[in-house]
Formats: structure tokens, C-alpha cells, sequence
């Protein structure tokens, strides 16, 4: 049943009854209702957009942390990065040029870490690039690390290689100089051989001395021979590895016999007159890669700066060999 209503008419000064259905009466609330809703949502967005509700302010703030997270992140692996690099020249500049070692090569430290593609799961997400950068940097100095802890583990095995050459290169008289009786009597180089009288190398450096006289390792090693060999007499010879070897030769007696390990200072024969020699003496050779070198360069562990010199100008000045 609809419901009754008065209108005022102007013409008759007076008001007519108005008759609404219940249909028209639902279409006027249905108006009335979506007009309500939708001035209500025009307020809602309108207010959110300027006031933050309680939700939004904590993920700003949220993400305003991992920002700054982020941000003292790169500072620390630049901090980081700087460190390494110095730890890198020292390692080049310094560690393997002591250990007489090639440094890394540049390509190997900078290569890189991989394609972009492992960087692309993370171009979605908020701040992508700053996320996707120091992605890139902590990627970079781990690989660095991993590249510059392999080259210490290298430096490390140098060290304990460096001291066992150190022990093992000759680096003392084959006789002791303080023995009032031992003579130093011909040197390295071309000489005029005793017995042929002509001009030869000379391929060591020859000390007089009594019969008997110790004769000593000049550096570790393992005897590689002990036996007579045509011209050198009663010799010995030692394998020091790192491609050196030293010779002793007219000895009267050995001390050692091939094979056996030896330290620097071990007696390893006794000075004598053996094969072709002019008199009692130590004939000592050092050779380097197989070829003969310069004994007086060896003889830095145990003379000091003066008895060195004075070695040096007593060589300088022979002229004949004993062998």
C-alpha cells in the first residue's frame, strides 16, 4: 500500500494529496544510499591520501630502516673493499716479490661473478637498484677474499718452501777459515791449470789445509755420490734440491755415504791429495741448473763483511790452480 503525501499547489492556493508507491519509495533510498556511499568514499580516499592510517606508518617505517640498513651496508663494504685492496698490493708488491713469486694476475682478480641474470629475481622489488647494486659489491668482495685467502695459502707454502731452500742453498765454506792452517789457493774462473800449463776455467774454488782437515756441508741436502771420479780423486757430491749441487773433491776420506741426508756442518769427508792434485787441498764446486757458478757468491752465513773482502781480493788476485 503506498503511503500519502501533500504537495502545495500555487494555483489553487492550496495542497493535493500525492499518492507514492512503495517501488518509487525503494528507487528514492536506493539513491539516497548510493549517494550516501559514494560521499563516503570520496571522504575516505580523500583523508587517506593526506593521514596515514596506524599500518602504513609502521611498513614507512619499516622500510625506511632497511634503507638505512642498506645504505650503512654499502659504507661497511666500501670500508671493506679499501682494506682488501691494500692487503692485495701488499701480497703483489711485497709477500711474492720476497718469495720470488709471479703476482695474480689482474684478470683473475677482477673477472667477474657471474651473468645479470642472478640479479634478475630482484628487479621486482622496491629500490631495485640499490638492492641489485649492493648485491653486485657483496659478491665482488667475496670473491676477492676467496681469490686473496687462496694467494695467502700460496705465500704460506712459499714461506715454508723459502726456509727449507734457505737450509738447503750453500751458503759457507767448505772448510773453517778460523783453522790458522787452512790457505786459500786458487779461485773461480780461468786459471792456469798446474799440470798443463795452459789457460781453463776453473769451475770452483780450491783451499789448502793438512791431511785430515773436516771437510762441511755447505747447506742441507742428500748425498747424491760418494766415490773416485777421474781427475777430482775421492769426491763427494750433494743434491741440495731447488737445482743446486756441490762438489767436493781430493778428499782423503769420506764421512757420508750416498744417499744420506745431511745438514749444513755436518763433516761429510776429510781434506787430502787424491786424483790430479799439486798438493793437499778441498776442491769445491757449486753448480746451479747443472752449470758451475761462483762459490765466493755463496758464502753470505757464515763470514763477515770483512773476511768476505778479503776473500774477494785473494781470489781476485790468484792466478794458478792446485787441480
Amino acid at each position: 500500500m503506498g503511503k500519502t503525501g501533500y504537495r502545495f499547489n500555487p494555483e489553487t492556493l492550496s495542497y493535493d494529496k500525492i499518492h507514492t508507491t512503495i517501488g518509487k519509495r525503494l528507487i528514492s533510498l536506493s539513491i539516497k544510499f548510493f549517494q550516501s556511499l559514494s560521499l563516503a568514499l570520496v571522504l575516505y580516499f580523500a583523508i587517506s591520501s593526506v593521514i596515514e592510517s596506524p599500518k602504513e606508518k609502521a611498513l614507512r617505517r619499516e622500510k625506511d630502516e632497511i634503507l638505512a640498513q642498506y645504505n650503512l651496508l654499502n659504507t661497511e663494504i666500501d670500508r671493506l673493499d679499501g682494506i682488501l685492496t691494500g692487503l692485495e698490493k701488499r701480497d703483489d708488491n711485497i709477500y711474492r716479490v720476497i718469495f720470488e713469486a709471479d703476482p695474480i694476475d689482474v684478470s683473475i682478480r677482477n673477472g667477474g661473478t657471474g651473468g645479470n641474470n642472478k640479479y634478475e629475481a630482484l628487479r621486482n622489488m622496491d629500490n631495485a637498484e640499490l638492492i641489485i647494486n649492493t648485491s653486485k659489491k657483496l659478491d665482488a668482495l667475496s670473491k676477492a677474499m676467496y681469490i686473496q685467502s687462496r694467494s695467502y695459502d700460496e705465500v704460506e707454502y712459499l714461506v715454508r718452501n723459502k726456509m727449507d731452500m734457505l737450509a738447503s742453498i750453500p751458503a759457507i765454506p767448505p772448510v773453517s777459515l778460523n783453522n790458522k792452517s787452512i790457505r786459500f789457493a786458487s779461485s773461480y774462473g780461468n786459471r792456469i791449470h798446474p799440470i798443463y800449463k795452459t789457460v781453463k776455467l776453473h769451475a770452483g774454488m780450491d783451499f789448502s789445509g793438512p791431511i785430515g782437515t773436516p771437510i762441511y756441508a755447505t747447506g742441507n741436502g742428500k748425498v747424491h755420490s760418494a766415490k773416485n771420479r777421474s781427475g777430482y780423486g775421492k769426491c763427494v757430491e750433494i743434491d741440495h734440491g731447488f737445482n743446486y749441487h756441490t762438489l767436493y773433491a781430493h778428499l782423503d776420506q769420506y764421512n757420508v755415504r750416498p744417499g744420506q741426508k745431511v745438514k749444513r756442518g755436518d763433516i761429510i769427508g776429510y781434506l787430502g791429495n787424491t786424483g790430479q792434485s799439486t798438493g793437499p787441498h778441498i776442491h769445491y764446486e757449486v753448480r746451479r741448473n747443472g752449470h758451475p757458478v761462483n762459490p765466493i757468491n755463496y758464502y753470505f752465513n757464515d763470514l763477515s763483511a770483512e773476511e768476505y773482502e778479503r776473500l774477494v781480493e785473494a781470489a781476485n788476485n790468484n792466478g794458478q790452480t792446485m787441480d
